[in-house]
């Protein structure tokens, strides 16, 4: 009797527990289930995670964020430490667009043409003015060598003219301007090949070195020139590989701040040209530029240790990628010594074309044709004036037009 008893009682408790149970589970199924539950949307004077400005957690330890539907425990990391305002979207950078090369140097005629003036005036004056004795030629050639036409080219010009007079005998202004004018731009020759390497190569850039001695304008020639090539829609790359001259990578990087071009440099005041360089055509190919521009230290031709550490410059590049083209910055104002500059960075660096900056002073045109046979490289760009877009493509016929004016 005491046993069914016994086991009536246990019956009892387990169904009383059983029913416990279930009261227990239903209520925490309706108060107090977990859930995940999705990021509310950020809107203006939330935090990141959904949280009121000032409300609880954040940092790196984590907290609770207090969520419709219950407590959420949020991991460290998952909760952001912003301060309810939502960060402005970063603007993009203002830069400038610079205006197509094309026609720029007709442009800049009218102040090309003071320049010259000299010659293309003093001829035509010498050559109308109805009566040409020995003594006139001889004048006509004192000008032309005054405008450092150099005497190879003064020659064949006078003998041409010489000519033209005695068959057509005239001395009509127009006339002989139209042979002066023929005569000039066969000098100039407008055969040559003027286009700048500004292109991929083969899956490469292409990889421009600007060279030249001190005060020619040389790091201010490579920012205009890169202004040249953004107008023209080209990724272009700076190496700023003039590491003796302390702002000289400070300036180039500004040029190419200014069109978003981006400028490769050491931040280490007078480190390795030739490493810089060498970095600067990597960086280049690794972002699929179409074209480097590599400034170099100015550097006295007379000076042979500093000659060879631009043809170190050369190899070390020449190492990682073939080097396209070599450009000579030149002072149109110096003449003939310009001439002798010409001769010896030719032999150091194999120049490929000129760039006569300072055309606008009191350069003489002449100097256009005597460099040109100096080196039979051609000159590709001029300078006139100091303003940003004032390095035009050169053009035969605008520059031999602009003599005549």
């Amino acid at each position: 009797m005491f046993e069914q008893v016994w086991q009536w009682v246990v019956l009892v408790a387990v169904i009383a527990l059983v029913g416990v149970g279930a009261v227990v589970g239903l209520v925490r199924g309706r108060a107090g289930r977990t859930a995940t539950l999705p990021p509310p949307a950020r809107t203006p004077g939330s935090t990141g995670t959904g949280l009121p400005s000032g409300g609880a957690g954040g940092g790196d330890g984590g907290g609770v964020a207090t969520l419709p539907g219950g407590p959420v425990t949020t991991t460290p990391g998952e909760a952001a430490a912003d301060t309810g305002t939502l960060p402005a979207e970063p603007e993009a950078p203002a830069y400038e667009k610079p205006e197509s090369a094309r026609g720029r140097l007709a442009r800049l005629r009218a102040r090309l043409a003071r320049s010259n003036t000299a010659l293309g005036k003093g001829l035509l004056a010498l050559l109308s003015r109805g009566h040409l004795d020995d003594a006139a030629w001889e004048d006509v050639e004192d000008t032309l060598l005054l405008a450092d036409l150099g005497p190879e080219a003064t020659g064949e010009l006078v003998a041409s003219l010489k000519t033209q007079v005695k068959v057509e005998g005239s001395t009509d202004e127009a006339q002989v301007r139209s042979w002066l004018r023929e005569d000039l731009l066969r000098l100039v020759d407008p055969g040559m090949d003027r286009r700048i390497a500004s292109s991929r190569v083969q899956g490469r850039p292409a990889v421009v070195l600007v060279v030249g001695v001190n005060g020619t304008g040389k790091t201010t020639t490579v920012g205009k020139l890169a202004r040249v090539l953004v107008a023209e829609d080209r990724d272009v790359v700076l190496g700023a590989a003039d590491t003796f001259r302390a702002a000289a990578a400070d300036q180039l990087a500004t040029w190419g701040d200014r069109v978003g071009v981006p400028t490769i440099r050491s931040e280490r005041e007078g480190a390795d040209p030739a490493a810089v360089a060498y970095d600067a055509v990597k960086a280049a190919a690794e972002i699929e530029a179409d074209v480097v521009l590599i400034d170099t230290a100015g550097r006295l031709h007379t000076k042979t240790n500093l000659m060879d550490e631009l043809g170190k410059v050369k190899r070390v590049i020449e190492k990682l990628s073939p080097i396209d083209e070599v450009l000579l910055v030149l002072d149109a104002t110096t003449g003939q010594n310009g001439l002798e500059q010409a001769r010896v960075f030719g032999q150091a660096v194999d120049v490929t074309g000129i760039v006569l900056t300072k055309l606008d002073g009191t350069a003489k045109g002449g100097i256009v044709v005597a460099v040109q046979r100096k080196l039979g490289v051609p000159v590709k760009l001029v300078g006139l004036g100091e303003g940003p877009d004032d390095l035009a493509p050169f053009d035969p016929a605008a520059f031999v037009d602009a003599l005549l004016d």
